[in-house]
């Protein structure tokens, strides 16, 4: 343990829960069906919760994101970038949200290697959307970031691009050594 700390650190990673990604412009009724799991989640987390926020700006059809998947969605500002209102109301206001334009958020991985230097981390659990792009590139990072630190992912609180691709993702993620529960 880093001295002065007295217990461990749990924390959870909320990506994505968007309203574009659950019933917006990239919406699936697999996405709608995991909202209530994962406000039950939070609620029930005993830990720092942090989210992410996939963030675009009026120019993504001109980002190589937007030449490959051509459907505007999380334009910062619009309702479809916000956090779904149900998600929102269990959010505490201490609870930091990271913005971010890629995949993949290293402002995190930043933020997530900074915190274990001054506190034990015991695990970190992500949930959220999408299974196969944003849960997995995250659960990636946080492994490349803090190899040591156990990563796990709630099966039952993600959703795929497609129940198929969602399935591939978290096997994909087994291999790398994240639990999937």
């Amino acid at each position: 343990m880093k001295q002065g700390v007295t217990n461990m650190q749990n924390i959870l990673i909320v990506v994505d829960m968007q309203n574009d990604f659950i019933d917006g412009a990239l919406g699936t009724k697999e996405a709608v069906a995991i909202v209530p799991n994962v406000i039950e989640t939070i609620k029930g987390f005993e830990g720092t919760i942090l989210y992410t926020k996939d963030t675009h700006f009026d120019d993504y059809m001109d980002t190589q994101e937007g030449k490959n998947l051509p459907v505007p969605h999380c334009i910062k500002g619009t309702d479809g970038w916000n956090l779904a209102e149900d998600i929102e109301t269990v959010k505490c206001p201490q609870d930091k949200v990271f913005e971010k334009m890629t995949f993949g958020s290293k402002e995190l991985g930043d933020y997530l290697q900074r915190l274990a230097i001054e506190e034990d981390i015991e695990e970190i659990t992500l949930v959220g959307l999408c299974t196969d792009i944003c849960v997995i590139s995250n659960a990636l990072l946080v492994k490349a970031y803090l190899p040591e630190v156990p990563v796990a992912v709630l099966q039952d609180c993600c959703a795929g691009v497609t129940p198929e691709s969602h399935k591939n993702a978290l096997e994909a993620m087994k291999m790398c050594q994240i639990e999937v529960r």
